[in-house]
């Protein structure tokens, strides 16, 4: 097989790279340059094959934290409602080894910064935009080149509509990024309808091709299951406003909220023992993304700790009143038990995450929580989040009923 940093790339379309290389630092970002050849994704293929394809609508998601939430949920909505679905991107199996979908179809892809960045072509009949804080900066030049990366989904748009939550003020910038576009604000909020039920409601300032979702009055969260926590609300008004720019109904919509199941490693209920609910959030490999898991339940155990991103955790602050207790692990534990002492809770470092489980279960009550939110990346312990995930799940297993 030639090697393609040293193969003649004269004629080529394109080199397909998988999202995970580092353009900034890998030869083949200078060698294909260098041709005058572009280095593209398999997302980009997949914009290219478009025209070729049954009719079908295409929702592209992108954010910093959320974004898989949000993608499966779309999803998941569309599915109960009778659409022809396909998830996929940054999340499932890659969209180009799927059958094409039938005529009405909707693919629904989750877009990593990384994806965005080796796509030219990809036009969003919805492009949604959960939030945008510090992250992969080891791949940019900073963080307004991560957010420029963001901002490009929208900028490859054509009629299509944006959805962004602009709950923050990157997200924000972005909104008055795309002002040459009509803009398109929206308020979400919940009416009670005659027969007693609650549905929710889209308060239209004018019409546009960019809209602004803000979930902060969202209300009957109890009825979703799956759906808990501050962060779940974002998710859930982005999934509402996407899928009534699709054609649903509010019925079907609800339908979907109510059966979702949520996503594995995402504040995922694994077991009730003895009254103590247990939870895996091992996706939250940063601060910003324990945040909101810690928000949504008033008494954690929290078990957290790993290879750092991040030397604090000044965005989980805000919900210490939650935590009972801290118990660490990984190289983060010593760093992360100082802060939480510091904040006035009682730590365990634990070490390992299977001592972190044990030690919590033991200390746990009937109606708290012990949940796995680590902070941080896995790599220190495990070979990935789901490992990490599966590994709370086999230690929870293993605790006596």
């Amino acid at each position: 097989m030639a090697d393609p940093i040293e193969i003649d790339l004269t004629g080529y379309a394109g080199v397909v790279v998988s999202p995970g290389v580092p353009l900034n630092r890998h030869p083949i970002a200078g060698h294909a340059a260098s041709f005058g050849v572009p280095v593209i994704s398999d997302i980009e293929l997949f914009a290219q094959a478009r025209a070729s394809l049954p009719a079908h609508k295409v929702v592209g998601i992108t954010g910093t934290n959320g974004k898989s939430t949000t993608t499966a949920l779309i999803a998941h909505i569309l599915e109960t409602a009778g659409v022809p679905t396909l998830m996929g991107g940054n999340i499932g199996l890659p969209i180009l080894g799927r059958d094409p979908l039938p005529a009405g179809g909707g693919y629904v892809l989750e877009l990593s910064s990384y994806q965005i960045d080796i796509t030219q072509s990809l036009d969003c009949d919805v492009a949604v935009l959960t939030n945008i804080t510090p992250d992969h900066l080891d791949r940019y030049d900073g963080f307004a080149g991560y957010a420029a990366s963001k901002l490009r989904l929208f900028t490859m748009q054509g009629k299509g509509i944006s959805v962004i939550a602009g709950d923050d003020e990157p997200s924000v910038e972005i909104i008055n990024a795309l002002r040459n576009r009509p803009i398109h604000p929206a308020s979400l909020s919940w009416a009670t309808t005659e027969q007693g039920e609650q549905r929710p409601v889209i308060s239209r300032v004018e019409m546009g091709r960019v809209m602004r979702v803000m979930s902060s009055s969202l209300q009957g969260q109890e009825n979703w299951p799956a759906l808990q926590g501050p962060h779940n609300a974002q998710n859930a008004a982005l999934a509402i406003e996407t899928c009534r720019l699709l054609g649903l109904s509010y019925s079907q919509i609800d339908q979907g909220l109510r059966s979702y199941p949520g996503l594995p490693h995402r504040m995922q209920r694994v077991a009730e023992k003895r009254g103590v609910l247990f939870v895996n959030d091992s996706k939250a490999t940063n601060a910003t993304a324990t945040a909101p898991a810690l928000g949504a339940y008033p008494k954690i155990h929290w078990i957290l700790g790993g290879l750092p991103k991040t030397d604090d955790l000044d965005d989980c602050a805000p919900y210490f009143g939650h935590v009972v207790a801290g118990y660490t692990i990984g190289q983060a534990g010593p760093m992360f038990a100082r802060i939480l002492r510091e904040g006035g809770k009682p730590v365990t470092e634990s070490g390992t995450l299977d001592q972190a489980v044990a030690d919590a279960a033991a200390a746990a009550r009937p109606g708290e929580v012990v949940m796995l939110s680590p902070a941080c990346a896995s790599f220190d312990q495990f070979s990935d989040y789901e490992a990490r995930g599966d590994a709370f799940r086999r230690a929870v297993e293993g605790l006596p009923l």
